[in-house]
């Protein structure tokens, strides 16, 4: 199938040479000659690419790019400019553009630079016109398939995004060990990923190993194998992460989860790039690049003891920081759209988009779990939507909740009161001040006057410590010193669950 280019242009001549020069070079070319032409064209033709000049008679540059942007955050825009403008255009640049083009027009200048957008490395693991669904408008129209395998990754354009890829650019075609840091769910993998994909080594196998959630008696085992009858239970041959990487790139996530005896042995493979199975007598070359993953900081590790010094030195060539969510503000809906487009394809189902209070609510909300967290609600409210978009009513209490919860009536100028029960609260918590205790709650509360003043203590108390924890309902159990089963019967009780 051809890529489509959307040509803007309010010089009627450029517009029907353009057409006719890509055309020939087997691209699919719409044209239109004004701002409101091209974006209504934008949402008909769907294409891959826009290239549009600077000055048009009904909109600048700076406002197409930004209505483009917002409805499809992906496609590459490229802006024709003068000489005189090339300033401007730098400026557009910085809020989105691809790139531009200075006239005169050269037709192997034009080409070129299309076939640089239109094959650049990030549009490999985002969503292209091409394989984008059937747009918001038409929710009768059945949801087109991908042409290509579903991307792993999104890519933002938020100044966070921006940095982040150009990192995996710079460390992608070496050979350098890298460690990535970033909070559980922020895509630390993806990005291992993507790192692999762009290297030298992409036609070789990239292998994931969770250092985390193997025990340690059989993480030995897992990275390096082991021979047959070498323990009890090796009932058979296994061959070890670091054989089956071989010629590719291993990548270990949660890396300080992994035995301290283990680290020692692993520090030896790192340093010889020689493996040797457990009960074997010969050691295997390997040639493997490594890539860890951490979501605690490994030298601060290292100096409690937890992770050796000198293999936190042999991973740490190169370091990359994944953003949290939280700090992706520009990117949110963009992240919330490409997780949409994968369950409706996973679903078979056609929700098109999200409501504005829907959208209210993502923004309010600090997304603890990050983009793990996000795709899974996101999984939740397309399951139980039954309508061409996903409505409030789907989303789980405390994301919809979560910006009337931190409603708070002003601190008392006094001395806050003593709690009536001790309660640990984690040391990097801010003192929080009294959480205004909703209608419906108080309602619950009106028994006698102990009573309720006794369970409005109890209330405050618990969503105090909810928030401290991020709605860790686990940890918010350990810090009352409840188990989890008393602490979800106590938030029933006092209407926390609805």
């Amino acid at each position: 199938m051809a890529q489509k280019i959307l040509v803007i242009d309010d010089d009627t001549d450029i517009c029907l040479l353009l057409r006719r020069f890509l055309s020939k070079n087997g691209f699919d070319v719409a044209i239109a000659h004004n701002g409101v032409t091209g974006l209504a064209t934008l949402d008909d033709f769907r294409p891959d690419l826009v290239l549009t000049d600077f000055k048009l008679g009904d909109m600048d540059g700076v406002t197409i790019l930004a209505q483009i942007k917002e409805r499809f955050p992906y496609v590459p825009v490229l802006i024709i400019t003068g000489y005189s403008d090339i300033k401007v255009a730098i400026n557009v640049m910085k809020q989105g553009a691809y790139d531009y083009i200075t006239k005169p027009l050269f037709p192997d200048e034009i080409l070129l630079t299309i076939k640089k957008a239109l094959s650049q490395p990030t549009h490999h693991i985002v969503p292209t016109a091409a394989s984008v669904e059937e747009e918001t408008n038409n929710p009768s129209s059945p949801r087109k398939k991908s042409s290509g395998p579903a991307p792993a990754y999104i890519l933002g354009n938020g100044p966070e995004s921006q940095h982040l890829y150009k990192q995996v650019d710079l460390v992608a075609p070496t050979n350098y060990s890298v460690l990535v840091y970033g909070e559980s769910g922020s895509g630390k993998e993806a990005v291992a990923l993507e790192i692999h994909r762009r290297s030298k080594r992409a036609n070789g196998p990239f292998v994931a190993m969770d250092c985390g959630a193997i025990s340690r008696d059989l993480a030995a085992s897992e990275l390096f194998g082991h021979e047959k009858g070498s323990f009890t239970g090796a009932l058979t041959q296994k061959i070890g992460h670091f054989e089956m990487a071989n010629g590719g790139t291993l990548f270990l996530d949660e890396i300080g989860n992994l035995p301290y005896d283990v680290q020692v042995s692993l520090l030896r493979v790192v340093q010889e790039r020689k493996v040797r199975r457990i009960g074997g007598n010969r050691e295997l070359e390997v040639d493997v690049r490594i890539i860890v993953a951490s979501n605690e900081r490994l030298i601060e590790a290292a100096r409690r003891g937890k992770f050796r010094e000198d293999l936190y030195y042999r991973f740490n060539e190169f370091s990359i920081d994944v953003p949290p969510l939280r700090d992706r503000k520009q990117d949110l809906m963009a992240f919330a759209q490409f997780f949409l487009d994968k369950t409706n394809e996973e679903l078979g189902k056609n929700v098109r988009g999200f409501s504005a209070e829907v959208i209210q609510a993502f923004e309010e909300y600090p997304w603890p779990g990050n983009l793990r967290e996000m795709r899974n609600v996101i999984k939740r409210s397309t399951l139980l939507s039954e309508g061409n978009m996903i409505e409030a009513r789907t989303l789980p209490f405390e994301l919809l909740n979560y910006s009337r919860l931190l409603f708070l009536e002003p601190s008392p100028p006094a001395v806050a009161p003593v709690p009536s029960s001790p309660v640990e609260v984690p040391i990097y918590a801010p003192p929080q001040p009294v959480v205004a205790v909703p209608v419906a709650a108080k309602a619950a509360f009106n028994k006698t006057d102990l009573k309720a003043a006794a369970l409005e203590a109890e209330y405050e108390m618990i969503l105090n410590v909810l928030k401290q924890v991020n709605f860790n309902k686990s940890k918010a159990a350990a810090a009352l010193g409840i188990d989890r089963k008393t602490l979800y019967n106590k938030m029933k009780s006092l209407n926390l669950n609805s």
